[in-house]
């Protein structure tokens, strides 16, 4: 019988955050579409209500939550499966760098669209 392997070492810090981020995101992602499916129509959704909707402190925070911590649970899940996979090495650390910077980047930008939508000024 083959042994099961996981890259996840279950004492780690990096387990134990993907499985808090994915009990985040299941609770945000119904929230998201419960807000922007039900009670406001997707073909009703404005710039102006998204603008209204984000400069409310609470739903900023919470949309800019979601946005990091999908960012870090994607990025951690894809990282953790290439290593199952059998990356090793050069490859190894070439995916961690490149995995790090495309999920800085992306929460970056995200972050300089909820600012913007938000009507914040920098």
């Amino acid at each position: 019988m083959a042994r099961h392997y996981s890259s996840f070492d279950r004492r780690g810090w990096r387990w134990l955050l993907q499985r808090v981020t994915a009990a985040f995101l299941v609770v945000v992602l119904a929230f998201h579409f419960f807000l922007l499916h039900f009670v406001h129509h997707a073909a009703d959704i404005t710039f102006a209500g998204t603008r209204f909707r984000m400069s409310n402190l609470g739903y900023f925070a919470t949309m800019w939550l979601f946005l990091v911590t999908a960012t870090f649970h994607g990025v951690n899940g894809v990282y953790n499966a290439l290593v199952n996979q059998g990356i090793a090495g050069t490859q190894k650390r070439v995916a961690q760098v490149v995995l790090v910077a495309a999920g800085a980047l992306l929460v970056v930008q995200g972050t300089r669209v909820a600012v913007a939508m938000a009507g914040i000024s920098i």
